[in-house]
């Protein structure tokens, strides 16, 4: 691989998340066409070899990842360290989210104060402030879909919403139904 695609693979694995070109433009120091080029190189040598790796186009840009075989790997050598609450605590924010720390702390109780500074800091959540008021808002991370392998979450109904109920949603007996709202615990 010549220089550029060697670059980019070091800027998409140090990075470690989906970059979009103009950004890969821009740490590469270069011009768009030519980051498209190198991907395009880069893309076709990962996916000719028989690695591990490979270069793959999210909807948030391109990134390096493990490819879905060897995923098993993650949760065998990387287990994650959540306590029931914490991970009670992340299924309230994967279901509400974003929602506000200070609703979260309604939901799930002051509990809410530990867990998610510990799922910030395992990645599985992202915290930011709100341009309005003192609470941040919390919302899931790539990093909790590719763990917990979830392509995406369903939407939620809730009381007085008129979403209409599709077939996929009607009651067909085999499962019990699902209860959004959490119990306080930590």
């Amino acid at each position: 691989m010549p220089g550029l695609a060697t670059t980019i693979e070091a800027i998409l694995y140090l990075k470690g998340q989906p970059l979009d070109i103009a950004k890969l433009a821009e740490l590469a120091r270069c011009d768009r066409e030519d980051v498209e080029e190198g991907l395009i190189e880069l893309m076709n040598d990962y996916a000719h070899r028989d690695g591990a790796l490979e270069i793959v186009e999210t909807v948030d840009g391109y990134c390096l990842q493990l490819k879905e075989r060897y995923r098993f790997l993650v949760d065998l050598l990387i287990p994650i360290d959540l306590g029931v609450g914490a991970l009670r605590t992340l299924a309230a924010i994967a279901l509400k989210g974003p929602i506000s720390q200070t609703d979260l702390v309604e939901l799930r109780g002051s509990g809410v104060y530990q867990h998610v500074p510990e799922l910030v800091a395992q990645g599985f959540v992202r915290k930011r402030r709100q341009a309005e008021g003192r609470s941040s808002l919390v919302q899931v991370t790539d990093k909790f879909y590719q763990h917990f392998e979830i392509d995406a979450l369903p939407q939620l109904r809730t009381k007085g919403s008129a979403v209409p109920v599709t077939e996929t949603d009607a009651d067909d007996g085999d499962e019990p139904e699902f209860e959004p709202e959490l119990e306080e615990a930590s």
